[in-house]
């Protein structure tokens, strides 16, 4: 056992502590770097999902705005915690030749979730559009290793976004799954298409939620109702903080109505989606069995996201006790992640360092 520190997030303020604990000596997932914070679930998400919100849903709101400034400024000590972790303890582009090292002889699988990972987060949720240089870095990649898009977003509207034939695309938080199509990827056999939808039996439901709440919201301005297909996104990005309460009280009473139903929390946004048992994690694990790598110890699934939801595939990763997970964030937040990179500019700088090295490989043979 060895002493280290870890950072552990404050949801109201945002702003990480250091503490020092007894981390095993042993190698995780790439036998490099132990997991960047404590993994655990906050009690007032537990209660936001699943009970009375109070004033834990305004502090979940508060601690969802990344690019909120503090309301003091971060002492020298905190500034050093957070340099540390987001750019040298952690960075996946400055330990990127242990992680290239680590998967010789495996077949890589990329998994990355967009908006705040292949797109900045932007006020008007229909503008996420990722720029031509990080298309073609997604491109690049795609022609060498297997990838997959696991969104919020519904599935036709990301591939509105990417217009990439050859990946597999997860939406509405991997209850929408389709593969590439046929003859598209080296790494596909078939004609894929709709690969599974565990939830179809509550599109009705999702639609009719999705007219409450346009309805509903239409008093609070500047938030935005979304139908991912599959599950409905309350956006608050553009909507003042004095109004969050109001908001979230709206979005509640119409969720009450809907016991089927229930409610996370992502980047200043509220999903609606059905309560059956399955999310991105689940998405990455039906992912790699249509690859044929269910049981396989010859792959290494990485995945690259920002959110809260994505910590459910972070999560499988550990589980698996193979591949990696990396944390886009340019603050410390509690992850089960396993890197970090700080924004979308990173994701594609990691990308292209990924074919460079590829390709290197493939001029070797």
């Amino acid at each position: 056992m060895t002493n280290q520190n870890v950072v552990i997030s404050d949801a109201k303020s945002g702003i990480g502590m250091a503490i020092t604990v007894a981390i095993p000596s042993a190698v995780l997932f790439l036998g490099t770097a132990p997991p960047i914070a404590v993994p655990r679930k906050s009690k007032s998400l537990k209660k936001l999902e699943t009970g009375p919100w109070k004033s834990s849903c305004i502090d979940l709101m508060r601690a969802s705005s990344p690019t909120r400034r503090p309301s003091t400024p971060l002492s020298e000590a905190e500034d050093q915690i957070r340099s540390s972790w987001v750019l040298h303890d952690r960075s996946a582009l400055d330990k990127f030749d242990q992680i290239v090292n680590a998967s010789r002889g495996k077949q890589i699988v990329m998994f990355l979730d967009y908006d705040g990972t292949l797109s900045p987060i932007v006020e008007d949720p229909d503008r996420a559009i990722m720029t031509k240089e990080m298309r073609n870095a997604l491109k690049g990649v795609a022609k060498y290793f297997p990838t997959a898009i696991v969104t919020g977003r519904s599935t036709a509207k990301v591939y509105e976004f990417v217009k990439l034939s050859h990946l597999y695309y997860a939406g509405s938080h991997g209850m929408d799954i389709n593969g590439p199509a046929k003859g598209s990827s080296k790494h596909i056999k078939g004609n894929q298409g709709v690969l599974f939808q565990p939830a179809r039996e509550f599109l009705p439901m999702i639609n009719e939620v999705y007219k409450t709440l346009l309805e509903k919201t239409k008093s609070t301005p500047g938030a935005k109702v979304e139908n991912n297909t599959f599950c409905v996104s309350v956006h608050f990005r553009c909507v003042e903080e004095r109004n969050w309460n109001a908001l979230a009280e709206q979005v509640r009473s119409v969720l009450n109505e809907y016991p089927k139903l229930k409610m996370t929390h992502g980047r200043k946004v509220f999903e609606i989606r059905p309560t059956i048992k399955w999310n991105k994690g689940n998405a990455l694990k039906f992912i790699l069995e249509s690859l044929g790598y269910a049981n396989s110890e010859d792959v290494m699934p990485v995945y690259i996201g920002d959110d809260r939801s994505d910590e459910d595939a972070f999560q499988v990763l550990r589980d698996r006790g193979q591949g990696l997970g990396i944390l886009v964030s340019k603050i410390p937040r509690e992850t089960k992640a396993s890197y970090s990179l700080q924004d979308p500019h990173e994701v594609m700088s990691f990308l292209q360092h990924l074919v460079e090295w590829k390709e290197s490989r493939e001029q070797e043979r």
